[in-house]
């Protein structure tokens, strides 16, 4: 006999499954399950010490600032744009964490349950989590689960289905996705992407992030032929990488002849690629961000970016000083990784300066800003990147490190970053 599958319940019958202590795990970005969580902070006055706890948010919620702490409060892994005021004013958490140690954080965390966005069901009552498998992928066997099924949330494939039998309850719901478009490369973004491109060989297989020289990247990639995906957040410029037929994964050893991601974000348009698509799989971040896959695939190329390089490599690519902008994310995981590849190699970009109140600054320093932290250290760096040029700083002196990082900094900062380097011996 098939598994019964409970019937439909509002998104209220989530606090059935709440009691004093509990910790709510939320997906990344539109795996948050909207619904549900609007009825979380709803009764978060009947509350006490219940804690949400999540990568990646793509909304403002209330609760952030009304809710007292000892009812509800926010615990990020990974500070995006809606929640930087909020940890400012400490009125939600953070946990500074790689994100293939997420899997191991939320398992360990006492009373815990899942609440998720989901697909429509298959005509065989499977569900999808969607645009994500992440941390949440492996939490399905694990702990109780409530889902919301989005109507409006892409079907896909991956190791991130579970069957409506198994869940302690879901409801309906029916709501566009956030969107984020691509952003027009400038001629810096241009300029940094015509320099990695040319590193790149055929059959490589590819980890790139998002934003303007990722997406700048991928569009010269176009001409280049059985590229592989294989990387932590699907994007647009993937995307287009797969339409192009530059991306076929012929060559690949894991995920052969399919891109493997564990998270999605952009366009309308890419949501509806995913839908249904045999072309793209979600993996749980445990695989995705392993070291001993990432290493073993040939010619892996892992393209990231920070904001801030000083003269030894070191890379702070989530704080401006002491203010959190962002989380360490997966860099860490690929680009250590991607040097143990069979002809691998990472690139760190970034713009040579970066505008201020008082006129641009260089990104390339002498010493990173006191406070800064280090997401990626420096003896996992290979290149760095500005419009500049590249630095390749693997086997390389400190004496040459320094050289050639002042070489593609900036040219009205090059002379203060040399006399710098001699003053803190890096060069004599």
């Amino acid at each position: 006999m098939p598994a019964r599958i409970p019937n439909a319940v509002g998104a209220d019958a989530v606090l059935d499954m709440i009691c004093e202590g509990t910790n709510v795990i939320i997906p990344t970005a539109n795996g948050e399950p909207v619904t549900v969580v609007d009825a979380i902070q709803r009764h978060a006055a009947s509350l006490r010490r219940v804690r949400i706890h999540q990568v990646f948010c793509l909304r403002e919620w209330d609760y952030f600032t009304e809710a007292p702490a000892d009812q509800l409060r926010h615990v990020s892994y990974f500070i995006s744009a809606p929640l930087r005021p909020h940890l400012a004013a400490g009125s939600i958490d953070l946990v500074p964490t790689d994100l293939s140690a997420m899997p191991a954080l939320m398992s360990a965390l006492p009373g815990s349950i899942l609440a998720a966005a989901a697909s429509p069901p298959d005509e065989s009552g499977y569900v999808s989590l969607g645009v994500g498998a992440n941390y949440a992928a492996p939490l399905l066997s694990r702990i109780p689960v409530f889902l919301e099924i989005n109507e409006q949330m892409p079907r896909t494939r991956g190791s991130h289905r579970i069957h409506l039998s198994q869940v302690a309850g879901w409801c309906s719901a029916d709501y566009p996705l956030v969107t984020v478009d691509p952003t027009a490369p400038t001629q810096v973004d241009e300029a940094i992407a015509a320099l990695v491109v040319e590193r790149i060989a055929d059959r490589s297989t590819l980890q790139i992030g998002v934003g303007s020289v990722p997406d700048a990247i991928a569009a010269r990639l176009s001409g280049h032929a059985d590229l592989g995906i294989h990387t932590e957040l699907f994007s647009d410029g993937l995307h287009s990488l797969i339409t192009s037929g530059a991306a076929t994964g012929a060559f690949k050893r894991t995920g052969r002849g399919v891109a493997v991601a564990t998270d999605a974000v952009g366009s309308q348009a890419m949501l509806d690629f995913l839908n249904g698509t045999q072309a793209v799989e979600f993996w749980a971040v445990g695989d995705t961000n392993a070291f001993a896959t990432i290493a073993s695939e040939p010619n892996f190329v892992a393209i990231n970016a920070t904001m801030q390089v000083d003269l030894l490599g070191q890379c702070a690519s989530e704080t401006l000083g002491t203010h959190y902008i962002s989380g360490s994310g997966g860099q860490s995981d690929f680009m250590n990784a991607a040097r143990y590849s069979d002809g691998g190699q990472s690139f760190m970009v970034t713009h040579a300066t970066a505008n201020t109140p008082n006129g641009p600054v260089s990104r390339i320093v002498s010493e990173l800003t006191p406070g800064a932290v280090v997401t990626t250290r420096k003896n996992s760096v290979d290149k760095i990147v500005t419009e500049f040029g590249v630095a390749e700083l693997q086997g390389r002196t400190i004496h040459e490190r320094a050289a050639a990082l002042i070489a593609i900094a900036h040219p009205d900062h090059r002379d203060a970053l040399h006399a710098d380097a001699q003053r803190l011996g890096y060069i004599g």
